[in-house]
């Protein structure tokens, strides 16, 4: 407590010199608004008084009392909107004291030996960072209890706005980090309680933030006319005002983080060195488990209810290949952050969802398109499937074209074979192809492919943008009903907030959908199962080991039209590309 006083003026007069200037700029605009009605009030009480008298005085009060009226219903329509706005808050996963009684008791405690006051509640968020989120807009209030379906959220809400802000932590941090780790990462954080109760610093963050938020609804669309005609006025003002107190806000923020980082300098210091290190590590784990694990199953209708959970045995089994990350395992001894929480398992749910509906634009709520599936059910219920369902769109594609049967299907006419699409791909073509769909990628998507391969990529490239604008077509919701909740929180149509990976070019989807018919083939004749690979995603179990030499194969056979190294690779694990396979 000895450092409330000093550590609290080292880094903070710079904040609030800057914090005055933004509000100044507040200032200022009032200024202006009532300039004109200040000289309309002179000039009337003037006339009245007998003392400015005449044609001149007369056509000044004719001109400036309506130019001041105009001008304070212009004020007052954008005093109106900043108040009214609702500032963006981010997507979260509230965790009541209840349901995590010992992280509030360390945060308090950290915050008493920082002396700032404490965090007003916790909340978690499907990302690799940590921050401090002012949540005092009326706006912001918690629903009632009756209302709160967030699993995690087990207390009883208030619709009192809190005073201090809410600290968000970043799930990840819970489940890979040690205690004393996330208490060492915390402090920088938990140390910028002080600043924001700085009633400056507070005063010109409000007004930055409704500032923005009146711009975000000028800019809405589905208005009529009148409505645009005027909010287009009240947004250009906001703009302006914006503009002129952004790079002073940009440098009271800079302000309030070197005096939190100042302030956080007496507490574990030594430790956060290490902690950092473990932000990289985490958040190149989390990066890999939902581009390469996630992803699949979301676009397949499911998502894995235990996503936290994953980053550790991702981590871990990084920690196994790669010798830099040696070290890192002997802490899985210690106590993790998750810990700290009553029901670490409804939590990661929580949070697995809300992943889910920013990453890739998902429900909010589990339904019969949209169901968990569980780390033990995801080669059966996500790999399996996904094989077959690329399998079955290849082939339908075929289909189309009318490529006849491979000279083996004769024999086994009762379903698809890999032979089929094998010869398709390696016979060269006495007729011009098949004209290709208007939707086609890029010629850079497909260069250095035969002609057979660049039809066939463009044409899937087609049918999955079929596919996603039909399903994009449904209107959002646990059982495909509109959404009708205002709440941002609860908007499906901005999701998703971050898209993951841009859209794949026409090679890659007809090397994975090869693959994926190499995979079923392989299922199907020589008993080879779907598997999980933690960092690479979906992978094939031949005979108990990771097929890790087939994608240089199907390359080769995409680009060259060569399919010897495929061939040769299908004879050594002895599948039979002439056997039919199972279709979704």
């Amino acid at each position: 407590m000895s450092m409330s006083g000093a550590g609290r003026e080292q880094g903070a007069p710079g904040a609030r010199a800057r914090a005055l200037a933004v509000l100044r700029v507040r200032s200022r605009a009032l200024a202006v608004a009532l300039l004109p009605a200040a000289a309309a009030v002179i000039l009337l009480a003037g006339g009245s008084t007998g003392h400015m008298t005449g044609s001149g005085w007369d056509l000044a009060r004719r001109i400036v009392t309506p130019l001041a009226v105009l001008v304070l219903l212009l004020a007052a329509a954008v005093a109106l909107v900043v108040a009214r706005a609702r500032p963006a808050v981010t997507p979260t996963v509230p965790i009541a004291e209840e349901s995590a009684p010992d992280l509030y008791r360390m945060v308090r405690d950290l915050a008493d030996r920082l002396g700032v006051p404490a965090p007003s509640s916790i909340a978690l968020t499907p990302d690799c960072d940590s921050w401090l989120e002012d949540r005092t807009h009326p706006a912001h209030a918690p629903p009632p209890p009756e209302e709160h379906d967030d699993v995690a959220h087990a207390g009883r809400p208030s619709r009192r706005a809190p005073a201090a802000p809410v600290l968000v932590i970043g799930s990840p941090f819970l489940w890979w980090m040690r205690v004393a780790e996330l208490r060492a990462l915390l402090a920088p954080v938990v140390a910028g309680t002080g600043p924001s109760a700085h009633p400056d610093i507070a005063a010109a963050r409000r007004f930055v933030r409704g500032l923005d938020a009146a711009v975000a609804v000028t800019s809405a669309p589905d208005r009529g006319p009148v409505s645009r005609a005027v909010l287009a006025g009240v947004g250009r003002v906001a703009r302006l005002l914006l503009h002129g107190s952004r790079v002073h806000a940009a440098e009271m923020e800079r302000g309030v983080a070197a005096a939190a980082a100042e302030r956080a300098k007496a507490v574990d210091y030594g430790l956060r060195i290490v902690a950092q290190e473990q932000v990289g590590l985490a958040y190149a784990g989390w990066d890999r488990l939902l581009t390469r694990v996630a992803l699949p199953a979301w676009r397949m209708g499911r998502w894995p209810a235990r996503l936290n959970a994953g980053v550790v045995a991702a981590l871990t089994e990084l920690s196994r290949r790669d010798r830099l990350a040696e070290g890192f395992a002997s802490r899985l001894g210690e106590r993790p952050a998750c810990d700290l929480l009553e029901e670490p398992g409804a939590v990661d749910e929580a949070t697995s969802l809300l992943a889910a509906r920013l990453f890739h634009g998902g429900p909010a709520e589990t339904g019969p398109d949209w169901s968990p599936v569980h780390w033990g059910d995801y080669p059966e219920e996500v790999v399996d499937r996904k094989w077959r369902a690329d399998a079955a769109r290849l082939h339908r594609i075929l289909d189309a074209l009318r490529v006849p049967p491979a000279d083996e299907e004769t024999r086994a006419p009762d379903g698809p074979t890999l032979a089929r699409v094998l010869t398709h791909l390696t016979t060269v073509p006495d007729l011009p192809p098949a004209p290709v769909p208007a939707f086609a990628p890029d010629e850079d998507d497909l260069g250095g492919g035969t002609a057979r391969s660049a039809a066939l990529a463009a044409r899937l490239t087609a049918e999955l943008a079929r596919e996603e604008s039909a399903a994009a077509s449904v209107p959002a919701g646990p059982q495909g009903t509109a959404a009708s909740d205002p709440d941002p929180l609860r908007d499906d149509r901005a999701l998703p907030l971050f898209p993951l990976q841009p859209p794949r070019t026409g090679r890659e989807l007809l090397a994975d959908h090869i693959t994926a018919m190499v995979c079923c083939a392989a299922m199907d004749t020589v008993g080879a199962v779907p598997g999980l690979d933690w960092l690479d995603g979906p992978t094939l179990l031949v005979g108990g080991a990771r097929a890790t030499d087939l994608p240089p194969q199907v390359l080769t056979l995409i680009e060259d039209g060569d399919p010897a190294g495929l061939g040769n690779w299908l004879t050594r694990q002895g599948i039979r590309p002439e056997k039919p396979v199972r279709l979704a």
